[in-house]
Protein backbone atom coordinates (compact mmCIF):
# COMPACT_ATOMS: atom_id res chain seq x y z
CA UNK A 1 0.00 0.00 0.00
CA UNK A 2 1.45 3.27 -1.28
CA UNK A 3 2.00 6.28 1.37
CA UNK A 4 -0.78 8.07 0.80
CA UNK A 5 -3.44 5.50 1.55
CA UNK A 6 -1.45 5.43 4.44
CA UNK A 7 -1.86 8.69 4.89
CA UNK A 8 -5.31 9.07 4.20
CA UNK A 9 -5.94 6.27 6.82
CA UNK A 10 -4.08 7.73 9.11
CA UNK A 11 -5.41 10.97 9.17
CA UNK A 12 -9.24 9.03 9.16
CA UNK A 13 -7.68 7.22 12.30
CA UNK A 14 -6.38 10.44 14.13
CA UNK A 15 -10.11 12.02 14.07
CA UNK A 16 -11.29 9.11 15.77
CA UNK A 17 -8.60 8.79 18.30
CA UNK A 18 -9.26 12.97 18.86
CA UNK A 19 -12.18 12.11 21.03
CA UNK A 20 -10.66 9.86 23.46
CA UNK A 21 -7.77 12.74 24.13
CA UNK A 22 -9.55 15.45 25.75
CA UNK A 23 -12.22 16.47 27.97
CA UNK A 24 -15.62 16.99 27.33
CA UNK A 25 -16.96 20.63 27.22
CA UNK A 26 -20.25 20.21 28.41
CA UNK A 27 -22.88 18.22 29.23
CA UNK A 28 -26.66 17.07 28.56
CA UNK A 29 -29.84 14.88 29.05
CA UNK A 30 -30.01 11.88 26.75
CA UNK A 31 -33.40 9.99 25.70
CA UNK A 32 -32.41 6.40 24.36
CA UNK A 33 -35.24 4.89 22.50
CA UNK A 34 -35.60 1.04 22.78
CA UNK A 35 -38.59 0.61 20.14
CA UNK A 36 -41.03 0.64 22.61
CA UNK A 37 -43.81 2.94 21.85
CA UNK A 38 -46.96 1.72 20.43
CA UNK A 39 -47.11 1.97 16.40
CA UNK A 40 -50.28 1.97 15.04
CA UNK A 41 -52.02 -1.71 14.05
CA UNK A 42 -52.67 -1.96 9.97
CA UNK A 43 -53.33 -5.64 8.26
CA UNK A 44 -51.93 -5.82 5.27
CA UNK A 45 -54.25 -8.71 3.71
CA UNK A 46 -52.43 -11.33 0.76
CA UNK A 47 -53.34 -10.13 -2.29
CA UNK A 48 -55.65 -11.75 -4.57
CA UNK A 49 -53.97 -13.76 -7.73
CA UNK A 50 -56.16 -15.60 -10.31
CA UNK A 51 -52.89 -16.43 -12.57
CA UNK A 52 -52.25 -19.72 -13.47
CA UNK A 53 -48.83 -19.94 -11.86
CA UNK A 54 -47.91 -18.18 -8.76
CA UNK A 55 -46.90 -14.60 -8.54
CA UNK A 56 -43.40 -14.13 -8.50
CA UNK A 57 -43.05 -11.56 -5.67
CA UNK A 58 -45.41 -11.52 -2.63
CA UNK A 59 -46.53 -8.06 -2.76
CA UNK A 60 -48.42 -7.51 0.37
CA UNK A 61 -45.25 -9.13 2.68
CA UNK A 62 -43.44 -6.20 0.59
CA UNK A 63 -46.30 -3.33 1.35
CA UNK A 64 -46.25 -4.74 5.11
CA UNK A 65 -42.30 -4.60 5.35
CA UNK A 66 -42.47 -1.09 3.97
CA UNK A 67 -44.88 0.32 6.56
CA UNK A 68 -43.15 -1.89 9.58
CA UNK A 69 -39.77 0.02 8.11
CA UNK A 70 -41.42 3.28 8.64
CA UNK A 71 -41.86 2.80 12.54
CA UNK A 72 -45.51 4.03 12.30
CA UNK A 73 -47.22 0.83 11.99
CA UNK A 74 -47.42 -2.63 13.10
CA UNK A 75 -48.65 -4.45 10.39
CA UNK A 76 -50.63 -7.81 11.96
CA UNK A 77 -49.49 -11.42 11.40
CA UNK A 78 -51.28 -13.13 8.21
CA UNK A 79 -51.56 -16.64 9.97
CA UNK A 80 -54.02 -14.46 12.93
CA UNK A 81 -56.16 -12.50 10.29
CA UNK A 82 -59.69 -14.07 10.45
CA UNK A 83 -60.56 -13.52 6.70
CA UNK A 84 -58.53 -12.25 3.86
CA UNK A 85 -60.70 -9.95 1.50
CA UNK A 86 -59.20 -9.24 -1.64
CA UNK A 87 -61.59 -6.57 -2.32
CA UNK A 88 -63.52 -3.25 -0.22
CA UNK A 89 -66.65 -5.08 -0.21
CA UNK A 90 -65.13 -7.78 1.66
CA UNK A 91 -63.86 -6.28 4.20
CA UNK A 92 -66.36 -6.77 7.45
CA UNK A 93 -65.11 -4.17 10.68
CA UNK A 94 -65.90 -6.60 13.30
CA UNK A 95 -63.40 -8.99 12.23
CA UNK A 96 -60.60 -6.50 12.51
CA UNK A 97 -62.18 -4.75 15.59
CA UNK A 98 -61.76 -7.53 17.51
CA UNK A 99 -58.30 -8.04 16.51
CA UNK A 100 -57.72 -4.28 17.76
CA UNK A 101 -57.29 -3.63 14.06
CA UNK A 102 -57.46 -0.26 13.05
CA UNK A 103 -56.73 -0.24 9.17
CA UNK A 104 -56.95 -2.63 6.21
CA UNK A 105 -55.17 -3.08 2.91
CA UNK A 106 -56.20 -5.24 0.65
CA UNK A 107 -56.31 -5.59 -3.09
CA UNK A 108 -55.86 -8.17 -6.56
CA UNK A 109 -53.76 -8.77 -8.78
CA UNK A 110 -54.74 -9.44 -12.24
CA UNK A 111 -52.47 -10.12 -15.30
CA UNK A 112 -53.27 -9.35 -19.64
CA UNK A 113 -50.57 -10.26 -21.73
CA UNK A 114 -47.34 -8.64 -19.79
CA UNK A 115 -48.60 -6.27 -17.90
CA UNK A 116 -49.74 -6.46 -14.54
CA UNK A 117 -52.78 -4.58 -12.24
CA UNK A 118 -53.18 -4.22 -8.75
CA UNK A 119 -56.42 -2.60 -7.56
CA UNK A 120 -55.86 -2.08 -3.94
CA UNK A 121 -57.90 -0.76 -1.24
CA UNK A 122 -57.28 0.92 2.38
CA UNK A 123 -59.74 0.85 4.91
CA UNK A 124 -60.25 2.86 8.06
CA UNK A 125 -61.98 -0.20 10.56
CA UNK A 126 -63.24 2.79 13.05
CA UNK A 127 -65.18 4.72 10.81
CA UNK A 128 -66.23 1.64 9.00
CA UNK A 129 -65.58 2.94 5.15
CA UNK A 130 -63.34 2.88 2.40
CA UNK A 131 -60.03 5.51 2.81
CA UNK A 132 -58.46 5.44 -0.02
CA UNK A 133 -58.74 2.64 -3.40
CA UNK A 134 -56.50 2.80 -6.33
CA UNK A 135 -54.56 0.74 -9.35
CA UNK A 136 -51.33 0.90 -10.00
CA UNK A 137 -49.39 -1.00 -13.23
CA UNK A 138 -46.31 -2.40 -14.43
CA UNK A 139 -44.36 -5.34 -16.02
CA UNK A 140 -43.59 -8.11 -13.73
CA UNK A 141 -39.97 -6.37 -13.68
CA UNK A 142 -42.03 -3.55 -12.02
CA UNK A 143 -43.90 -5.46 -9.27
CA UNK A 144 -41.60 -4.49 -6.46
CA UNK A 145 -41.93 -1.13 -7.85
CA UNK A 146 -45.94 -1.56 -7.76
CA UNK A 147 -45.93 -3.06 -4.24
CA UNK A 148 -43.73 0.21 -2.86
CA UNK A 149 -46.12 2.45 -4.89
CA UNK A 150 -48.71 1.06 -2.62
CA UNK A 151 -46.98 1.45 0.59
CA UNK A 152 -46.27 5.02 -0.67
CA UNK A 153 -49.81 5.99 -1.37
CA UNK A 154 -51.04 4.51 1.74
CA UNK A 155 -48.05 5.84 4.11
CA UNK A 156 -49.04 9.26 2.67
CA UNK A 157 -52.72 9.08 2.89
CA UNK A 158 -52.57 7.83 6.63
CA UNK A 159 -49.17 10.53 8.20
CA UNK A 160 -49.44 13.12 5.26
CA UNK A 161 -45.83 12.46 4.94
CA UNK A 162 -44.92 11.40 0.96
CA UNK A 163 -43.27 7.76 1.15
CA UNK A 164 -39.87 7.03 0.48
CA UNK A 165 -39.99 3.08 -0.22
CA UNK A 166 -39.96 3.59 -4.22
CA UNK A 167 -36.24 5.28 -3.57
CA UNK A 168 -32.41 3.35 -3.54
CA UNK A 169 -29.36 3.30 -1.55
CA UNK A 170 -25.72 3.07 -2.85
CA UNK A 171 -23.38 1.17 -0.60
CA UNK A 172 -20.07 0.31 -1.16
CA UNK A 173 -19.33 -3.78 -0.99
CA UNK A 174 -15.76 -4.92 0.02
CA UNK A 175 -14.96 -8.72 -0.71
CA UNK A 176 -11.85 -10.24 0.32
CA UNK A 177 -10.39 -13.35 -1.59
CA UNK A 178 -6.38 -12.80 0.53
CA UNK A 179 -4.44 -10.31 2.02
CA UNK A 180 -3.78 -8.81 -0.81
CA UNK A 181 -6.65 -9.14 -3.17
CA UNK A 182 -10.09 -7.14 -2.77
CA UNK A 183 -12.97 -6.33 -4.81
CA UNK A 184 -14.71 -3.35 -4.13
CA UNK A 185 -18.02 -2.66 -5.56
CA UNK A 186 -20.50 0.44 -5.76
CA UNK A 187 -23.63 -1.39 -5.93
CA UNK A 188 -27.34 0.36 -6.28
CA UNK A 189 -30.03 -1.51 -4.86
CA UNK A 190 -33.96 -0.91 -3.48
CA UNK A 191 -33.81 0.95 -0.71
CA UNK A 192 -34.93 -2.42 1.19
CA UNK A 193 -31.59 -3.90 -0.16
CA UNK A 194 -33.22 -6.08 -3.07
CA UNK A 195 -32.13 -5.74 -6.62
CA UNK A 196 -28.51 -4.54 -6.35
CA UNK A 197 -26.94 -3.81 -9.31
CA UNK A 198 -22.92 -3.30 -9.55
CA UNK A 199 -22.30 0.38 -10.80
CA UNK A 200 -18.36 0.22 -10.41
CA UNK A 201 -15.51 -2.29 -9.58
CA UNK A 202 -12.08 -1.93 -8.26
CA UNK A 203 -8.95 -3.42 -6.63
CA UNK A 204 -8.64 -0.42 -4.49
CA UNK A 205 -10.99 1.33 -1.95
CA UNK A 206 -14.01 3.48 -3.19
CA UNK A 207 -15.21 5.59 -0.51
CA UNK A 208 -17.73 8.46 0.39
CA UNK A 209 -21.25 7.78 -2.53
CA UNK A 210 -23.17 10.11 -2.58
CA UNK A 211 -26.59 10.48 -4.57
CA UNK A 212 -26.89 14.07 -6.60
CA UNK A 213 -30.26 16.14 -5.71
CA UNK A 214 -31.83 15.04 -8.92
CA UNK A 215 -30.63 11.54 -8.39
CA UNK A 216 -29.34 11.01 -11.88
CA UNK A 217 -25.33 11.42 -10.71
CA UNK A 218 -23.42 10.17 -8.06
CA UNK A 219 -20.18 11.65 -6.41
CA UNK A 220 -17.26 9.34 -4.42
CA UNK A 221 -13.88 8.77 -3.82
CA UNK A 222 -12.03 6.53 -5.79
CA UNK A 223 -7.85 5.01 -5.33
CA UNK A 224 -7.96 3.62 -8.50
CA UNK A 225 -4.88 5.49 -9.51
CA UNK A 226 -3.36 4.57 -6.13
CA UNK A 227 -4.80 7.93 -4.40
CA UNK A 228 -7.64 9.56 -3.77
CA UNK A 229 -9.42 11.43 -6.48
CA UNK A 230 -13.11 12.45 -6.31
CA UNK A 231 -15.19 11.32 -9.39
CA UNK A 232 -18.84 12.32 -10.92
CA UNK A 233 -20.34 8.95 -11.84
CA UNK A 234 -23.64 9.77 -14.22
CA UNK A 235 -26.04 6.63 -13.78
CA UNK A 236 -27.83 6.09 -16.73
CA UNK A 237 -24.97 6.08 -18.71
CA UNK A 238 -21.79 5.35 -16.46
CA UNK A 239 -19.63 7.86 -17.92
CA UNK A 240 -17.32 9.56 -15.31
CA UNK A 241 -15.74 12.55 -15.07
CA UNK A 242 -12.11 13.42 -12.47
CA UNK A 243 -13.50 16.15 -10.23
CA UNK A 244 -10.19 16.95 -8.18
CA UNK A 245 -7.02 15.08 -8.68
CA UNK A 246 -4.60 17.58 -5.76
CA UNK A 247 -2.09 16.07 -3.87
CA UNK A 248 -2.44 14.91 -0.94
CA UNK A 249 -6.37 14.42 0.70
CA UNK A 250 -9.60 14.70 -1.92
CA UNK A 251 -11.97 13.22 -0.11
CA UNK A 252 -15.83 13.14 1.31
CA UNK A 253 -17.63 14.89 -1.13
CA UNK A 254 -21.32 16.48 -0.67
CA UNK A 255 -23.63 17.97 -3.50
CA UNK A 256 -25.69 21.29 -2.62
CA UNK A 257 -29.29 21.39 -2.59
CA UNK A 258 -29.41 23.15 -6.20
CA UNK A 259 -26.93 20.06 -7.77
CA UNK A 260 -24.47 22.70 -8.91
CA UNK A 261 -21.42 22.56 -6.10
CA UNK A 262 -19.69 20.18 -4.31
CA UNK A 263 -18.46 20.45 -0.75
CA UNK A 264 -14.99 18.04 0.04
CA UNK A 265 -11.96 18.31 2.14
CA UNK A 266 -8.31 18.73 1.19
CA UNK A 267 -5.13 18.62 2.27
CA UNK A 268 -3.56 20.81 -0.42
CA UNK A 269 -2.34 23.33 1.67
CA UNK A 270 -1.34 21.22 4.58
CA UNK A 271 -4.27 20.87 6.58
CA UNK A 272 -7.68 19.16 6.06
CA UNK A 273 -9.53 22.09 5.34
CA UNK A 274 -13.62 22.34 3.65
CA UNK A 275 -13.80 23.34 0.11
CA UNK A 276 -16.42 23.88 -2.43
CA UNK A 277 -16.65 23.57 -5.79
CA UNK A 278 -18.82 25.06 -8.97
CA UNK A 279 -18.94 21.89 -11.17
CA UNK A 280 -19.28 23.72 -14.26
CA UNK A 281 -17.05 26.20 -13.65
CA UNK A 282 -14.33 23.96 -12.04
CA UNK A 283 -14.03 27.53 -9.89
CA UNK A 284 -12.85 26.21 -6.00
CA UNK A 285 -13.25 28.03 -3.16
CA UNK A 286 -12.09 27.46 0.25
CA UNK A 287 -14.45 27.44 3.54
CA UNK A 288 -12.71 26.82 6.45
CA UNK A 289 -8.87 28.21 7.58
CA UNK A 290 -8.05 26.17 11.04
CA UNK A 291 -5.28 24.39 12.68
CA UNK A 292 -7.56 21.92 12.99
CA UNK A 293 -9.07 19.02 10.80
CA UNK A 294 -12.34 19.94 9.43
CA UNK A 295 -14.14 17.08 7.22
CA UNK A 296 -17.28 15.44 6.71
CA UNK A 297 -19.06 18.52 5.32
CA UNK A 298 -22.51 18.49 4.41
CA UNK A 299 -25.19 20.81 3.58
CA UNK A 300 -27.89 22.74 5.40
CA UNK A 301 -28.84 24.66 2.25
CA UNK A 302 -27.15 26.21 -0.47
CA UNK A 303 -25.55 28.71 1.46
CA UNK A 304 -24.48 26.34 4.66
CA UNK A 305 -22.54 23.77 5.52
CA UNK A 306 -21.91 21.14 8.77
CA UNK A 307 -18.96 19.59 8.95
CA UNK A 308 -17.15 17.66 11.69
CA UNK A 309 -14.10 19.71 13.57
CA UNK A 310 -11.92 18.98 16.58
CA UNK A 311 -11.33 22.58 17.09
CA UNK A 312 -12.61 22.64 20.05
CA UNK A 313 -10.85 19.23 21.46
CA UNK A 314 -12.78 16.40 20.27
CA UNK A 315 -14.83 16.01 17.15
CA UNK A 316 -17.72 18.00 17.38
CA UNK A 317 -20.06 19.34 14.53
CA UNK A 318 -20.06 22.90 13.69
CA UNK A 319 -22.44 25.00 10.95
CA UNK A 320 -20.73 27.96 8.74
CA UNK A 321 -21.30 29.92 5.71
CA UNK A 322 -19.39 29.17 2.49
CA UNK A 323 -18.85 32.46 2.00
CA UNK A 324 -16.83 32.85 5.99
CA UNK A 325 -17.51 33.97 9.05
CA UNK A 326 -17.21 32.33 11.88
CA UNK A 327 -17.95 28.12 12.72
CA UNK A 328 -20.75 28.06 15.15
CA UNK A 329 -20.56 24.70 17.09
CA UNK A 330 -23.81 22.35 16.89
CA UNK A 331 -23.10 19.82 19.54
CA UNK A 332 -22.29 19.64 22.99
CA UNK A 333 -23.74 16.45 24.45
CA UNK A 334 -21.41 13.50 24.19
CA UNK A 335 -17.79 13.53 23.27
CA UNK A 336 -17.72 12.60 20.03
CA UNK A 337 -20.31 13.87 17.54
CA UNK A 338 -19.71 13.60 14.06
CA UNK A 339 -20.71 12.75 10.24
CA UNK A 340 -24.03 14.53 10.47
CA UNK A 341 -26.78 14.41 8.05
CA UNK A 342 -29.79 16.79 8.33
CA UNK A 343 -33.39 15.89 7.34
CA UNK A 344 -35.29 17.64 4.26
CA UNK A 345 -36.93 20.09 6.39
CA UNK A 346 -33.17 20.75 8.23
CA UNK A 347 -34.77 20.67 11.94
CA UNK A 348 -33.33 17.58 12.34
CA UNK A 349 -29.63 16.05 12.92
CA UNK A 350 -28.34 13.14 12.40
CA UNK A 351 -24.83 11.51 13.43
CA UNK A 352 -22.27 9.15 14.87
CA UNK A 353 -22.67 9.83 18.75
CA UNK A 354 -20.47 8.62 21.34
CA UNK A 355 -21.58 9.17 25.39
CA UNK A 356 -19.54 10.39 28.05
CA UNK A 357 -18.06 7.56 29.73
CA UNK A 358 -18.83 5.31 27.39
CA UNK A 359 -16.56 3.24 24.53
CA UNK A 360 -19.40 2.28 21.73
CA UNK A 361 -20.48 4.58 18.49
CA UNK A 362 -23.99 5.15 17.95
CA UNK A 363 -26.66 7.06 15.70
CA UNK A 364 -28.19 9.43 17.14
CA UNK A 365 -30.19 12.69 16.27
CA UNK A 366 -30.64 16.18 17.68
CA UNK A 367 -33.55 18.32 17.49
CA UNK A 368 -31.98 21.44 16.14
CA UNK A 369 -34.30 24.37 17.57
CA UNK A 370 -34.75 22.62 20.83
CA UNK A 371 -31.47 20.90 21.30
CA UNK A 372 -32.57 17.75 22.41
CA UNK A 373 -30.25 14.69 21.36
CA UNK A 374 -31.62 11.07 20.85
CA UNK A 375 -30.03 7.63 20.55
CA UNK A 376 -31.92 5.64 17.96
CA UNK A 377 -29.22 2.88 17.94
CA UNK A 378 -28.18 -0.08 20.28
CA UNK A 379 -25.75 -1.65 17.66
CA UNK A 380 -21.79 -0.52 18.20
CA UNK A 381 -19.13 1.16 16.25
CA UNK A 382 -21.64 2.33 14.49
CA UNK A 383 -21.23 4.44 11.48
CA UNK A 384 -22.20 6.64 8.10
CA UNK A 385 -25.34 7.58 8.57
CA UNK A 386 -27.59 8.13 5.79
CA UNK A 387 -31.49 9.61 5.90
CA UNK A 388 -34.22 8.83 3.99
CA UNK A 389 -35.64 11.71 1.79
CA UNK A 390 -38.58 11.83 4.04
CA UNK A 391 -36.92 11.81 7.47
CA UNK A 392 -38.83 8.86 8.43
CA UNK A 393 -35.96 6.27 8.28
CA UNK A 394 -32.18 5.71 8.25
CA UNK A 395 -29.25 3.37 7.55
CA UNK A 396 -25.89 2.64 8.78
CA UNK A 397 -23.22 0.82 8.67
CA UNK A 398 -21.87 -1.38 11.52
CA UNK A 399 -20.72 -4.35 12.97
CA UNK A 400 -22.27 -7.44 13.95
CA UNK A 401 -20.45 -10.96 14.23
CA UNK A 402 -17.23 -9.88 12.04
CA UNK A 403 -19.69 -8.87 9.21
CA UNK A 404 -19.90 -5.33 7.70
CA UNK A 405 -23.61 -5.09 7.78
CA UNK A 406 -26.21 -2.01 6.84
CA UNK A 407 -28.82 -1.56 9.40
CA UNK A 408 -31.82 0.44 8.63
CA UNK A 409 -33.92 2.31 12.04
CA UNK A 410 -36.82 4.37 11.76
CA UNK A 411 -36.39 7.69 13.19
CA UNK A 412 -38.63 7.47 15.89
CA UNK A 413 -36.51 4.28 17.02
CA UNK A 414 -39.47 1.85 17.01
CA UNK A 415 -38.54 -0.45 13.94
CA UNK A 416 -34.99 -1.79 13.34
CA UNK A 417 -33.89 -4.78 10.80
CA UNK A 418 -30.50 -5.34 8.18
CA UNK A 419 -30.53 -5.05 5.09
CA UNK A 420 -30.07 -8.24 3.58
CA UNK A 421 -27.19 -8.73 1.22
CA UNK A 422 -24.72 -11.16 -0.51
CA UNK A 423 -22.03 -9.37 0.46
CA UNK A 424 -20.29 -9.86 4.34
CA UNK A 425 -18.59 -6.06 4.47
CA UNK A 426 -20.56 -3.65 3.58
CA UNK A 427 -19.93 0.11 4.13
CA UNK A 428 -20.48 3.94 3.39
CA UNK A 429 -24.47 3.73 2.68
CA UNK A 430 -26.22 6.94 0.77
CA UNK A 431 -29.69 7.16 0.01
CA UNK A 432 -31.16 8.55 -2.84
CA UNK A 433 -33.65 11.47 -3.01
CA UNK A 434 -36.84 11.05 -4.38
CA UNK A 435 -36.31 9.54 -8.14
CA UNK A 436 -38.60 10.35 -11.41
Amino acid sequence: MNKLMKAYRNWVALLAMLCVSQTALAQGAIEITRGTDRATPIAVVPFGWQGSSPLPEDLAQITGNDLRNSGMFAPFPRENMLSYPTRANEIFPRDWRVLGVDFVVAGQVTQSGDRYEIQYHLYGVAREEVLLSRTVTGTQTQLRDMAHHVSDQVFEHLTGIRGAFNTKILYVAAERFSAENTRYTLQRADYDGARAVTLLQSREPILSPAYSPDGQRIAYVSFESRRPEIFVHYVATGRRERVTSFEGLNGAPAWSPDGERLAFVLSRDGNPEIYVMHLASRQLTRVTNHFAIDTEPFWMDNNTIVFTSDRGGRPQIYKQSITGGTAERLTFVGNYNANAKLSVDGQTMVMVHRQDGYRNFHIATQDLRRGNLRVLTETSLDESPTVAPNGTMLIYATRQQGRGVLMLVSTNGRARSEIPTQFNDLRVPSWSPYLP
